[in-house]
């Protein structure tokens, strides 16, 4: 319970630390990279799965010879 209460504040106080710093050029810009890091890595990981998901279904389609 102890650890779901700290859950519970530390995601507080980020998203009002995050809402403080948007308000300012740097901070807006500080999230604006951090967005554009994230976005990048999820499409990554979305391409990702997507590769490894056909090659699995080529292998395991008895329509395709290899």
């Amino acid at each position: 319970m102890k650890s779901l209460i700290l859950l519970s504040v530390g995601v507080a106080l980020g998203l009002g630390i995050a809402h403080l710093a948007v308000r300012t050029a740097g901070g807006q810009r500080l999230l604006d990279d951090i967005d554009g890091s994230v976005t990048s890595f999820r499409a990554a990981v979305v391409d990702g799965y997507k590769t490894r998901e056909a090659e699995l279904r080529s292998a395991t389609d008895p329509t395709t010879e290899g």
